[in-house]
C-alpha cells in the first residue's frame, strides 16, 4: 500500500459548492453524541479487505501521459460496491475504511448528500479509529455549513474540537463564519479572535477573510456598542489588512474610517498611499484625495493628483451603443477643471491655472468662471484680458456677489486709466445694500476722481514743459 493512502484521511478546508437541503433525523444527533468507549490509534484490515483497498488506492493514483491525475473510478466503484454488498461480513473497522473511501468517491463526483451519509455511517462504526472519526466529523461540519445548515455544522465542528488532540486556528475560523451567518456576532467575533491568536502562536499569517469577518462583526455590533466605538475597534483591523493584504478595498475602507473619526490627515495619507500604488480608479476617489490635500494645505499635490487622474485611462461600455470606450478617470468637466484651476492658483502656478480656467469658462452656463478667470488675469497684470473676461461673465449672467464683480471691473478700468468706465462700475457697486461693499465702492469713486485730477494735472504740466522747452 502506497504512502499516499493517507489522503483518505482528508478534511475539507475550503468548500464552495451549492447543496440542496437534507433532512437529518434524531438518530444522527444520537450518533453524534455517542462517544466510542475506546479508540485505538491503529487497527489492521482483514486480509481480503486489505487486498481490495490496495487496488482501490492504486486505481485512485492513476495518472495520464502528462502526469495529471486520472483515477480509474470505474475500478474504484466496482471494488467498493463489492465491499458494501458484503458489509455484514466485514469487521467494524473494515467498514469504517470502506465508508471513508465511499465518502471520497461521492464527494469527487459531487454527490454530496451521499458523501455525508457515508461519513455518518463511518462515525457510527464502534471500531473506527481516531483519525477516521475526527476527519469525518470535521468534513461533515463543513459540508453542513456549506449547505447553510450552520447550527448542525457548528455541532460537528465543536465535537471535532473535543476529540482532536490539537485544535487548529482554521476550525475556530470556520466557527466564526458559521456564527456570523447565524447573526451571533459576539460568538463569531470571539471565534475569529481565537483563530487569529492561534495562527500567530503557530507562526503563520492569519488568513485575509478572518480579518474581514472580524471587522464585519464589529460593524454589525454598532447598535450595541455605539457607532464611534465600532469605528474605533475596526480601525486597527483595516490597518493590519492594508499591511498584510494591500488591496484597494482595504485602503478605501481604512480611509473611510479615518474620515468618519475626523482624522482627515490620516485619511489623506491613506488615500495618497493608495494613489501611489495606482489603486485609485474612480473620479470620486481622485477628487476626494485632491480636496483632502487642499484641506491640509497641499495645493500643489492636489493639482498633481487631479492631473494624474486626467492622464489615467479606463475602458467603459457605452450604455446606448454597448461599445467600449477609453476615457480618462477624471473627466474635463467644468467642476473638475475649476477644482484643478483653484489648486494651481493656490499653489501659485498661475500660468498653469489660466488655460485650465479658460477651458472651464468656455463650458460654463453661467458667468462665474469667466469672473474667476478675470481675477486671475488681473493678478498677473493682464488687465485688458481681465476686463474682457469679466465682461463675458457679466454677459452670461447668473453671477453671485454681482456688486463685487462690478467693483473688480472698476479696478481693472482704473488700472487702464479709463476713469469714466471705472467710476461707472464703482457707482453700480455702490448700490449694494451691504455696507462694506458700498463703503469700498464710494472710496474707490473718490480715489478715482482724485487720480483723474492728478493724471490730468500731470498731463498739463507735461504739455507746459514741452511748450516752454522749444
Amino acid at each position: 500500500m502506497r504512502k499516499q493512502v493517507s489522503f483518505f484521511l482528508f478534511s475539507i478546508l475550503t468548500i464552495s459548492f451549492s447543496f440542496s437541503s437534507l433532512y437529518i433525523g434524531a438518530q444522527e444527533d444520537e450518533a453524534l453524541k455517542k462517544q466510542p468507549v475506546k479508540y485505538k490509534k491503529a487497527r489492521a484490515l482483514q486480509a481480503s479487505t486489505a487486498k481490495k483497498m490496495a487496488k482501490v488506492y492504486e486505481a485512485l493514483e492513476v495518472v495520464d501521459d502528462k502526469g495529471e491525475p486520472a483515477p480509474d473510478m470505474e475500478t474504484v466503484t466496482r471494488i467498493l460496491t463489492e465491499l458494501r454488498n458484503d458489509k455484514d461480513e466485514l469487521k467494524s473497522y473494515d467498514r469504517s475504511v470502506m465508508w471513508n473511501a465511499w465518502a471520497y468517491v461521492y464527494f469527487s463526483s459531487e454527490k454530496y448528500t451521499q458523501a455525508m451519509d457515508a461519513y455518518r455511517k463511518l462515525i457510527a462504526e464502534p471500531e473506527v479509529t481516531i483519525p477516521l472519526r475526527t476527519g469525518a466529523l470535521l468534513s461533515l461540519g463543513q459540508l453542513y455549513m456549506v449547505q447553510e445548515d450552520y447550527e448542525r455544522g457548528i455541532q460537528y465542528v465543536l465535537q471535532w474540537q473535543k476529540e482532536i488532540e490539537k485544535v487548529t486556528a482554521q476550525s475556530y475560523a470556520l466557527l466564526g463564519q458559521a456564527y456570523f451567518s447565524l447573526e451571533d456576532y459576539k460568538k463569531s467575533l470571539s471565534s475569529i479572535e481565537t483563530a487569529i491568536k492561534l495562527a500567530e502562536e503557530e507562526g503563520y499569517k492569519p488568513r485575509e477573510n478572518w480579518y474581514v469577518i472580524m471587522a464585519a462583526n464589529i460593524s454589525e455590533m454598532k447598535s450595541e456598542i455605539g457607532e464611534k466605538e465600532s469605528l474605533r475597534r475596526q480601525l486597527p483591523i483595516y490597518e493590519i489588512l492594508v499591511n498584510l493584504y494591500p488591496k484597494k478595498l482595504y485602503f478605501i475602507q481604512l480611509g473611510g474610517v479615518y474620515g468618519q473619526l475626523g482624522r482627515e490627515r490620516d485619511y489623506m495619507i491613506t488615500l495618497k498611499a493608495a494613489h501611489a500604488k495606482d489603486f485609485l480608479d474612480k473620479e470620486s476617489e481622485y477628487k476626494a484625495l485632491a480636496q483632502l490635500l487642499l484641506l491640509n494645505k497641499n495645493p500643489y499635490w492636489a493639482a498633481e493628483v487631479l492631473i494624474s487622474g486626467q492622464k489615467k485611462m479606463i475602458t467603459i461600455v457605452d450604455e446606448e451603443t454597448e461599445e467600449e470606450k477609453i476615457v480618462p478617470v477624471v473627466k474635463d468637466t467644468e467642476k473638475n477643471l475649476k477644482l484643478l484651476a483653484d489648486s494651481l492658483r493656490m499653489a501659485q502656478e498661475i500660468d498653469r491655472a489660466i488655460p485650465v480656467l479658460e477651458k472651464a469658462a468656455s463650458m460654463s452656463k453661467d458667468g462665474e468662471s469667466y469672473v474667476l478667470l478675470g481675477n486671475l488675469y488681473l493678478s498677473e497684470d493682464k488687465v485688458n484680458e481681465a476686463v474682457a473676461s469679466i465682461k463675458k461673465g457679466l454677459e452670461k449672467g447668473k453671477i453671485k456677489n454681482l456688486s463685487q464683480v462690478y467693483l473688480t471691473l472698476g479696478q481693472a478700468y482704473f488700472e487702464l486709466q479709463e476713469f469714466d468706465e471705472a467710476k461707472k462700475n464703482f457707482r453700480i457697486a455702490a448700490r449694494d445694500k451691504k455696507k462694506k461693499i458700498k463703503t469700498q465702492a464710494n472710496n474707490w469713486i473718490k480715489y478715482t476722481e482724485n487720480e483723474e485730477i492728478r493724471v490730468a494735472n500731470l498731463a498739463l504740466r507735461r504739455d507746459y514743459i514741452q511748450q516752454n522747452s522749444t
